[in-house]
């Protein structure tokens, strides 16, 4: 990979789980634990979010957060 991974509010839920199992961790540790529904198949970060009540401006907030902790993550494994 030649960068970390950058999560987006357009990602499908399962592949989140599948691309990135660090940031399906991170996301639970907000609360959403939607990477186990069985809609993850068909529902986007931004969906999911929203169906757990998220504004918009704390689903950026927690879409910005996850990617900064991914990228810290990613660079100490370039060290």
């Amino acid at each position: 990979m030649a960068g970390p991974y950058i999560l987006t509010k357009s990602d499908l839920l399962i592949n989140i789980g599948q691309d990135c199992p660090r940031a399906a961790q991170l996301l639970t540790e907000y609360g959403l634990h939607c990477l186990t529904c069985f809609l993850r198949e068909y529902e986007t970060l931004e969906i999911g979010a929203k169906v757990h009540g998220m504004s918009d401006d704390e689903m950026d907030n927690m879409i910005r957060e996850i990617n900064k902790q991914l990228e810290k993550e990613w660079k100490e494994t370039k060290k």
